[in-house]
């Protein structure tokens, strides 16, 4: 058995003063005390709080970051964009995937995150054919959660179609074509990869690329209690598209099916009417926010006080990753709809009004349902996955525990995580990833190559 002393811990209930948190050898929490003593020799820390689940990521894409900030001859939008990531995509080799993905989880870990849900649809190879190994891409990315110490949620995507009403895949989406029976064959192979640290799910690309009846056709072939994500109403273009086709709007086409539950995660859901944010709050689905991707891509803001209202469930992801960190994800989620409503504190309820404490707390949450894992919490029973801030930061020096969330979202852009956990198993500290080395240089003689492309 391993501890840790706390002089203060994000509990469930709320900040707790000197609590000793207990983990086993699997990596699950099995003691929590409170109120206890700090004892001569013992490891402590002054503030310890669960790790945050990143709900949405392609992390390939890491590789891409800052390479598309440049304006074409014409108005640039999501789709100019995901042209480009899908040049970029044809290139990418499996051990090329093993190393962005290893960097990208080193620098979550060093933020703040702990698990990630890999929303994977790199299947092919760059011709257009599985690999020997047709999980293989899969397991590499497996692979470089396993390196970083990152629980992952394994998603395999399906993509079948290029847009509403089953058009044809085009020639730059070769290496993402999947039917269901193709799917369910990738979540058979990983079945064995299925841990503590990994949990196997599904998820439908988008009702552009998977039409209603695959997706029944999935959820009945799959496994209970696993997570389900799909893309949804991310941009306009894609909800006018919907309703030429369907009449009706992505997440009502959706909901209609009753197929959505607690298993779901929808992400973006950036455009809705007041009908879908009820409905998406009333089915206990979480809603996927990644606030940094959606500004980077220009697709709107999520209608964040209506859905808080109707009790909705969020989560936070870094999706594309131009940043790899949950206070920035967090920060400008609050600070988006800030300028949307030109108002302040505008995540909170009545319970809890501080808009820090709502954010991270509902996030953690959220984030926990979306990855189908026993995580974000410290408690009995939870994976032991535990962020230390570094208290003798000049913004945390001093602080009550009261303040501590709201300072580390809102106050300056330093890295405030020292210390990271994961499965009871130290994988951050002193604010470096402690296989960074290694992970940095491959993931360096991996970018060299993509970028001489």
């Amino acid at each position: 058995m391993s501890s840790l002393f706390a002089h203060n811990a994000l509990l469930p209930q709320g900040w707790v003063s000197n609590v000793r948190l207990h983990w086993n050898d699997d990596g699950d929490f099995n003691q929590i005390e409170q109120n206890t003593e700090l004892q001569a020799y013992e490891n402590q820390v002054q503030f310890a709080l669960p790790g945050m689940t990143n709900l949405h990521s392609h992390a390939f894409q890491r590789a891409m970051a800052g390479m598309t900030e440049m304006a074409g001859e014409g108005k640039d939008s999501f789709w100019t964009w995901r042209d480009l990531m899908y040049r970029y995509a044809l290139h990418i080799t499996p051990e090329q995937i093993q190393a962005i993905a290893a960097q990208l989880y080193a620098e979550c870990l060093r933020h703040g995150y702990t698990a990630v849900c890999e929303f994977h649809y790199l299947h092919r190879d760059q011709d257009g054919s599985f690999y020997a190994r047709p999980a293989e891409m899969a397991e590499r990315v497996i692979a470089a959660a396993e390196q970083a110490g990152m629980g992952i949620s394994m998603l395999p995507v399906l993509y079948s179609y290029a847009d509403f009403g089953e058009q044809m895949l085009r020639h730059d989406q070769r290496r993402f074509s999947t039917n269901v029976t193709e799917i369910m064959q990738l979540i058979t192979a990983l079945e064995g990869k299925r841990s503590a640290q990994v949990e196997i799910g599904v998820a439908p690309h988008s009702l552009r690329a998977a039409s209603i009846s695959q997706i029944r056709e999935l959820v009945a072939a799959l496994p209970g209690a696993r997570p389900i994500h799909v893309h949804i109403a991310e941009q306009q273009k894609e909800v006018d598209a919907c309703i030429a086709y369907s009449g009706r709007r992505p997440v009502e086409l959706l909901l209609d099916t009753g197929l959505v539950d607690e298993r779901w995660c929808l992400v973006h859901a950036t455009h809705l009417n007041k009908a879908e944010v009820q409905g998406i709050a009333s089915s206990g689905a979480v809603a996927g926010i990644c606030t940094t991707t959606e500004g980077n891509l220009g697709d709107g803001f999520f209608d964040l006080p209506d859905y808080i209202a109707a009790g909705g469930r969020f989560g936070v992801g870094s999706d594309s990753h131009v940043s790899q960190s949950p206070v920035e994800e967090l920060r400008w989620l609050e600070y988006g709809q800030r300028l949307r409503l030109q108002g302040r504190n505008i995540a909170s309820i009545p319970a809890q009004r501080k808009v820090g404490d709502f954010l991270y707390q509902a996030a953690l949450q959220g984030g926990a349902q979306a990855s189908g894992r026993q995580l974000g919490q410290l408690s009995i029973g939870y994976r032991a996955e535990i962020v230390v801030l570094d208290d003798e930061h000049p913004n945390l020096a001093g602080i009550s525990s009261a303040d501590v969330l709201n300072t580390w979202i809102f106050a300056g852009n330093d890295n405030l995580v020292r210390d990271v956990y994961v499965g009871g198993k130290l994988v951050v500290q002193n604010g470096k990833h402690l296989q960074q080395a290694e992970i940095q240089s491959a993931y360096g003689a991996c970018i060299r190559s993509l970028r001489a492309l």
